[in-house]
């Protein structure tokens, strides 16, 4: 009989392209989202090297870390360096053929929220984004991480990143809370069990 495999294990597993030992494991990336900080290196990298982007149809941007919150400023960014960022996603988009989730679509919004609204985010996918809060698409049953700018240009030339394999820890969740506590308040009981740096390395699946 096959080990039985946890979640993580089966969307790991059925998303490798290349596993050799003592190296990273190259992954198949289904959905990678792209905004505008940390993406204007990657697509200069691409063009340095002369690269294409490989899979424009799996890859999705917005603008959202510049984006001011008040409707008044949003359609006229004051701060010039927000301004030329938002400018330049918008070229590397059209240049691409990405989609891109602009100021007034009615799509635009936090990257990490669209994804969800949108559709996107799927059950079983393997998602990455260019910031770190890329794995609350967790709880949609995704294997979700941020990634670096480095790691951007290569998803985007290749629909891959290399990845060492983490490992993984269950936290199971008994009784009932007590009256006034939310799962906010759970999960940080569960921060000051295991500490701030607790989950490092890990892929943690919710029981209980």
């Amino acid at each position: 009989m096959s080990k039985p495999k946890t979640l993580f294990e089966k969307v790991w597993d059925a998303h490798v392209v290349r596993a050799v030992d003592g190296e990273p494991t190259l992954l198949y990336i289904d959905l990678h989202l792209v905004h505008e900080v940390t993406s204007p290196q990657a697509f200069e990298g691409l063009r340095l090297a002369g690269r294409k982007v490989r899979r424009p149809d799996l890859t999705f941007a917005t603008v959202d870390h510049n984006v001011p919150t008040t409707i008044d400023e949003r359609f006229v960014i004051k701060d010039q360096i927000a301004a030329q960022q938002i400018a330049t996603l918008r070229k590397n988009c059209e240049a691409t053929g990405i989609p891109l989730f602009d100021i007034g679509s009615g799509q635009q919004g936090i990257v990490h929220v669209i994804g969800p609204e949108l559709g996107l985010t799927q059950p079983g996918k393997t998602i990455v984004c260019g910031d770190s809060h890329t794995s609350t698409h967790g709880a949609f049953g995704a294997l979700a991480f941020g990634i670096g700018t480095s790691e951007v240009e290569h998803v985007l030339a290749t629909q891959c990143v290399a990845q060492k394999k983490p490992r993984s820890m269950r936290i199971n969740v008994t009784g009932r809370l007590p009256e006034g506590t939310t799962s906010k308040d759970l999960v940080l009981e569960i921060i000051r069990r295991l500490g701030t740096d607790g989950g490092t390395g890990y892929v943690i699946e919710y029981a209980g």
